[in-house]
C-alpha cells in the first residue's frame, strides 16, 4: 500500500504544478495593433494599455486584463445592412419637424472606445445608451427644424447640430465613448404622394430662385449701363464746361483788346464795330451810309471793290467825282 505521506506529497506536487501553470499562463499577455487593454487588480481598474506588444502583470486572481477594440465603429440608426441588403426600420426613423410635418430620417454615427475602464464598468450596455442618445439628439434637432431645411439645403447644419448635441449627451453619460462624426443618410417624406407634391414645390422654388437670379442679373446689367451713361454724360458736360470757359476767356481777351483800341480811338472803333456787326447780321448785303439831309451815298462798296480791285484802281479821280456827283443828284 501507498503510504499516506506519499499521497500528500503527490497531491502537493499536483497543486504546485497547477499553481505554477496558472502563474505561467496568467502573468503575461499580448496586445495587437487593433486592440487596447485595461488592467484590473481585484476587479479595480488600474491602467490602460494602448501600445501593442508583450506585457506582464500579476497572476490571476490578483490581476486580470480586459481587451477592447481600437477600431472605429458605425452605429446605423434607422436601418441595418445585412449581407449587402439594407433593412429599414420606419418606426424608428419617423419623427415630426418643427412645422408639424412627418419625415423619415436615418443616419450613421462614427464612434470609438477611448476610455476602456469607463466603457466596461460605467454602464451595463454602452452601445444601447449611444443608440438612445442618437435617437434623442436627432429627434430634438429635427423637431426644431423646418421640413424645407431637413429635405434640402439644411442637412449640413442639421448634421452639425445633431453631432454637437450627441457629443454633449455622451460626455454627460461618461461611458468612455467618443463620437467622431454624424452623417445623415436619408431624409424623406413618408409616402409617395406627399413626396411627389413636395418635389413639385421644390421644383417651383428652384424655378423662382432662377427667375430671381435672372432678374437680378438684368437689374445689375442695366444699372451698370446707366452708370456708364451717367459717366459719359458727366464727361461730356465737363468737356463742354471747359470749352465754354475757354471761349469766355477768349471773349474777355478780345473785349480787352477792343477796349484798348476804343480808348485810343473811340469814334473809329465805334464805326468799325458797327460795320462788322452789320456784316455779321446781314451777310452778302451792300453797305450804305445815310447823310443828315436824307440823301444816300454809296459808301465804300466793299465786296464789289474786293471783286474788282484791279478795275477800281484804274479809275481816275474825275470818274470818282462824277460818280459822287450823280449819287448826290
Amino acid at each position: 500500500m501507498i503510504s499516506l505521506k506519499r499521497i500528500y506529497t503527490i497531491i502537493g506536487l499536483v497543486v504546485a504544478i497547477a499553481v505554477l501553470s496558472v502563474v505561467a499562463f496568467t502573468t503575461w499577455y499580448t496586445v495587437d495593433e487593433s486592440e487596447q487593454a485595461v488592467i484590473l487588480t481585484f476587479g479595480k481598474v488600474e491602467e490602460g494599455i494602448t501600445e501593442p506588444g508583450l506585457n506582464f502583470k500579476l497572476p490571476w486572481p490578483i490581476q486580470s486584463v480586459e481587451k477592447l477594440s481600437k477600431e472605429t465603429f458605425s452605429l446605423q440608426f434607422g436601418f441595418e445592412e445585412k449581407d449587402g441588403e439594407i433593412v429599414d426600420f420606419p418606426n424608428e426613423t419617423k419623427m415630426i419637424t418643427g412645422d408639424e410635418n412627418i419625415v423619415l430620417a436615418d443616419l450613421v454615427v462614427q464612434w470609438k472606445i477611448t476610455e476602456p475602464g469607463k466603457y466596461l464598468f460605467n454602464a451595463d450596455n454602452p452601445r444601447e445608451i449611444l443608440r438612445d442618445a442618437t435617437s434623442a439628439s436627432l429627434r430634438s434637432i429635427i423637431g426644431s427644424s423646418e421640413i424645407d431645411d431637413a429635405l434640402t439645403s439644411g442637412k449640413a447644419e442639421i448634421e452639425a447640430e445633431v453631432r454637437d448635441l450627441l457629443v454633449t449627451l455622451v460626455e454627460k453619460y461618461d461611458i468612455g465613448i467618443s463620437v467622431l462624426g454624424v452623417k445623415l443618410q436619408d431624409v424623406e417624406l413618408p409616402n409617395d404622394e406627399v413626396r411627389q407634391a413636395f418635389t413639385q414645390v421644390t421644383d417651383a422654388r428652384e424655378t423662382m430662385n432662377t427667375k430671381i437670379n435672372e432678374a437680378n442679373k438684368y437689374k445689375n446689367q442695366k444699372e451698370n449701363e446707366a452708370k456708364g451713361e451717367v459717366e459719359a454724360i458727366r464727361s461730356r458736360a465737363q468737356g463742354e464746361k471747359t470749352a465754354r470757359i475757354e471761349a469766355a476767356h477768349g471773349s474777355v481777351a478780345v473785349f480787352n483788346e477792343l477796349y484798348k483800341e476804343y480808348k485810343n480811338n473811340p469814334q473809329i472803333t465805334r464805326q468799325r464795330l458797327v460795320l462788322e456787326t452789320l456784316e455779321q447780321v446781314l451777310p452778302g448785303t451792300e453797305i450804305y451810309i445815310m447823310n443828315d439831309d436824307g440823301n444816300t451815298m454809296k459808301y465804300f462798296p466793299i465786296r464789289p471793290l474786293e471783286n474788282n480791285q484791279p478795275k477800281a484802281e484804274e479809275k481816275t479821280k474825275e470818274e470818282q467825282t462824277k460818280e459822287e456827283g450823280s449819287g448826290n443828284q
